[in-house]
């Protein structure tokens, strides 16, 4: 207890030069505790946006499989056309259990929300996109009048960002035309939430895409038989399938070169708040080289010294970690907003999972660092000799 006070008061001398220092160590501490809660919350949030799919298989037109990773979990992407044909011959393998075609498109709005102008998604179905998502409940209205008509069902997102309600209008820019709002879909933390349904016919109409399809989702009867499957689509001419297992790979695969070059940052980080603990600790031996000869002069053992100058350093760490597990759980949000900005693709959900566990192991390392740089600022304290130490620090 007596080497805590000690070492306490030691580092309040030079109250400027130990804030620093504690930054420093803060700063890594909360950096590393962020990316980890980066790679746990994008992977836990990207698993349950392909649960919530509701298919085993997408079918899209040839393309960049980023694009149609896409395309498969947030509505949007390259937006390649097929023939509708394709589905037609699709349709009837005995392997399939449900199967939804569908059409996605885009429309500029110069007056967005909030007053910017905004892209909105519009995606053309049929019944039994509703059959793959059997979690898809109406919060108001219900399904369209008919197949071709001038109607939208609106996500949960969408029709708040729009102010809208059942029987309102919605005007598509750009295209000259206007759907009646006959449904609105309750939240559901998926992609359908900001996403505008049209009957497929009428997306096909309106945007004159006559006979086009983004893409078709599939479930199987029995999903062992995915490769199979898709083995026997392969000489399909100007598609490509992509299963659950290729999205999550490709999209991880995409985010992993950024997160291995965040990761080094974080390392390089914490390696210079070592080394500037260390120096500061360091510092304080040197400048205090006389007292401590002293003190060793009057009884003090190297031990003594010893356990002073480790406290000074585990102190700096400890309050570092403190700081930086508090700094990484309050800054969490601001991460994510930047993530999410900087990111093509995130999935719904929290993005930056940073648990109890996380930030209790995060500040036992930081402690563990603390003791291992203090180590060498210790030992040379620890083993000066009593007149030497004097006789330099006159």
């Amino acid at each position: 207890m007596k080497a805590i006070n000690i070492a306490f008061k030691n580092l309040s001398r030079k109250k400027i030069r130990t804030a620093l220092t504690v930054g420093a160590v803060a700063i890594a501490v909360a950096v590393l505790v962020s990316l980890m809660g980066f790679d746990a919350g994008y992977q836990r949030g990207l698993n349950n946006d392909i649960n919530k799919l509701g298919y085993h298989l997408l079918v899209t037109a040839k393309g960049c499989p980023y694009e149609a990773a896409t395309l498969m979990l947030k509505g949007g992407g390259g937006l390649r056309y097929m023939k509708e044909d394709i589905y037609e011959r699709i349709v009837k393998d005995p392997r399939i259990d449900k199967i939804t075609p569908q059409l996605v498109s885009t429309a500029y709005n110069q007056e967005g929300p909030g007053g910017r102008g905004a892209f909105s998604l519009y995606m053309g179905i049929e019944k039994s996109y509703l059959e793959l998502k059997p979690w898809s409940k109406f919060k108001s209205g219900g399904w369209f009048s008919g197949n071709n008509a001038d109607e939208a069902i609106m996500g949960y997102e969408a029709a708040e960002a729009e102010q809208r309600s059942v029987g309102d209008k919605i005007f598509v820019p750009g295209i000259e035309k206007v759907l009646t709002v006959v449904g609105i879909f309750e939240r559901n933390g998926t992609q359908d939430d900001g996403i505008i349904f049209t009957p497929l016919a009428t997306a096909q109409r309106i945007f004159d895409l006559p006979g086009k399809l983004t893409g078709i989702g599939i479930k199987l009867k029995d999903i062992r038989s995915i490769a199979k499957f898709e083995e026997d689509l392969y000489n399909e001419p100007g598609i490509q399938v992509i299963s659950l297992a290729q999205v999550r790979g490709t999209i991880l695969n995409l985010i992993s070169s950024a997160r291995a070059m965040a990761s080094s940052i974080a390392l390089i980080a914490i390696f210079i708040a070592v080394i500037g603990v260390t120096n500061t600790i360091l510092m304080s031996v040197f400048e205090r080289t006389r007292e401590i000869g002293v003190m060793k002069a009057l009884g003090a053992s190297a031990m003594d010294i010893f356990k002073i100058i480790w406290m000074e350093t585990t102190l700096v760490c400890v309050f570092g970690g403190i700081f930086g597990v508090a700094l990484a759980a309050v800054g969490s949000t601001i991460v994510e907003h930047i993530i999410r900005q900087v990111l093509p693709y995130t999935p719904a959900g929290k993005l930056v999972l940073i648990k109890p566990a996380l930030l209790v192991l995060s500040f036992v390392a930081t402690v563990i660092m603390g003791l291992i740089a203090g180590t060498y600022p210790a030992l040379r304290a620890s083993l000066m000799k009593p007149i030497e130490a004097i006789r330099s620090g006159e």
